[in-house]
């Protein structure tokens, strides 16, 4: 459960980040169409725009008979998921449609909501809007079981080009085949290393199973995921907004595909997460991140959950390590060499020499996360944290580590309790090595 000082508050959300967001990206971001268009200068996969409608003749002279298959129609203005129709197919009768849910509706149906659209039902204000009509995305096949009457998507709030924390949301029917969370449907929390769900939210309650199912929430790996955190970021950043949350479609065939931004995100994903917004985005405020794939890099290693270890590791029994181990350490060119440690479970996190961390090939440029200064006793210090994997009793560890001077020592690599999860330490162990 996350700590009471840990949770991103309304107020603390709009002092401290939305105000990061300018106008007129904030402006871009709120109008689906000016999305579309940046996505696509970008060359970011999203949803093909098959029409666009700006006033009611537009809507009645419309030939809604050339949409031969699943479509969607939404206010270019809207907000909250109100005024989207989602059309699963055409219905054998001419002038009929089957929406996600189930309904049969005709095209004076389609017609009479859409002229609702341009008129300003569902804007901002209530001020006049366009119509936009898209393909709707084919539900990727893991996701068919568990989403009701429309497509699940995955929502990740980037800040600073790092993925600070995702959402799986799941339609019910409740929702209306829609991924709202307001509206009904189910957020589960993912953890940023692995794509894999770890708690669930419904009705801002936590819940371990779906409802009315024994099935658990936890545990389900997400298809594409490190794709999909790299679109995230790459999206931000031709967004020119700070902070907001990038939702995206898994199309069965083109895989994810950026659905819309939101420069104002919602808070319940920390609900989904069980784990507070605040303290995350503080830690990679400031920090440079020269690439994307480094942005990437820094949010899996940051924020990689305990939950989604128990699950990879589930049924096993943890190995027993002494406090003084050997492991073997990957290194820059995908080889694998040993390297005495020393087991600290007082330590936090896990370090490693700086002589020999530039011997294994460790310090390339892609490979540091970060070097920022740091207060301590002594005055300003100078941290800088590398990414590492490392193999101890077959297990394989993908973590950071600080750069230390531990050249005088006998072990120049120290694993500190944050990667020791899945081990038993028994200090009575005395290994001779």
């Amino acid at each position: 459960m996350a700590r009471f000082g840990d949770i991103l508050g309304i107020n603390s959300r709009s002092a401290d980040y939305l105000l990061l967001n300018k106008k007129p990206a904030r402006k871009r971001a709120d109008d689906k169409l000016l999305t579309k268009r940046m996505l696509r200068s970008a060359h970011v996969a999203h949803p093909k725009l098959l029409g666009v409608l700006n006033d009611a003749r537009q809507v009645r002279d419309f030939d809604w008979s050339k949409l031969e298959s699943g479509f969607a129609i939404k206010p270019v203005q809207g907000f909250g998921g109100q005024g989207i129709i989602l059309v699963r197919k055409p219905a054998k009768e001419e002038g009929r449609f089957w929406t996600v849910e189930g309904k049969k509706i005709s095209t004076d149906d389609l017609v009479l909501h859409t002229v609702d659209i341009v008129e300003g039902k569902y804007s901002h204000n209530n001020l006049p809007d366009k119509a936009m009509i898209e393909e709707r995305i084919t539900i990727h096949p893991k996701f068919k079981k568990m989403a009701v009457g429309g497509a699940p998507d995955v929502r990740v709030i980037v800040f600073n080009k790092i993925p600070v924390m995702a959402m799986l949301r799941l339609p019910t029917e409740e929702s209306k085949g829609k991924a709202n969370l307001h509206q009904g449907a189910l957020g589960l929390g993912i953890d940023m290393a692995t794509g894999i769900t770890t708690h669930g939210v419904y009705k801002n309650k936590q819940i371990k199973y779906f409802p009315d199912t024994n099935k658990k929430v936890n545990g389900i790996a997400i298809p594409f995921w490190d794709k999909i955190l790299l679109m995230a970021v790459k999206t931000q950043k031709v967004s020119h907004l700070p902070y907001l949350s990038v939702d995206m479609l898994i199309d069965n065939e083109k895989g994810p595909v950026v659905l819309e931004l939101n420069d104002q995100p919602g808070l319940s994903i920390q609900l989904a997460n069980m784990t507070g917004l605040r303290r995350r985005l503080q830690r990679v405020e400031g920090l440079e991140v020269e690439s994307s794939e480094k942005g990437v890099k820094i949010g899996k290693a940051l924020f990689a959950s305990k939950f989604a270890n128990r699950v990879s590791f589930a049924g096993e029994t943890k190995p027993v390590l002494a406090i003084f181990e050997s492991a073997k350490v990957k290194t820059n060119k995908n080889k694998w060499v040993e390297v005495r440690c020393k087991i600290d479970t007082g330590a936090r996190s896990t370090s490693i020499d700086q002589s020999l961390a530039m011997e294994l090939g460790l310090l390339i440029p892609e490979n540091v996360l970060w070097t920022k200064k740091v207060k301590n006793s002594l005055g300003l210090e100078e941290r800088t944290m590398i990414a590492i994997t490392f193999k101890l009793k077959s297990k394989i560890i993908r973590t950071r580590a600080s750069l230390t001077n531990r050249a005088s020592l006998r072990r120049q690599f120290l694993i500190g309790r944050r990667d020791l999860k899945e081990f038993v330490v028994d200090p009575a162990i005395i290994i001779k090595r």
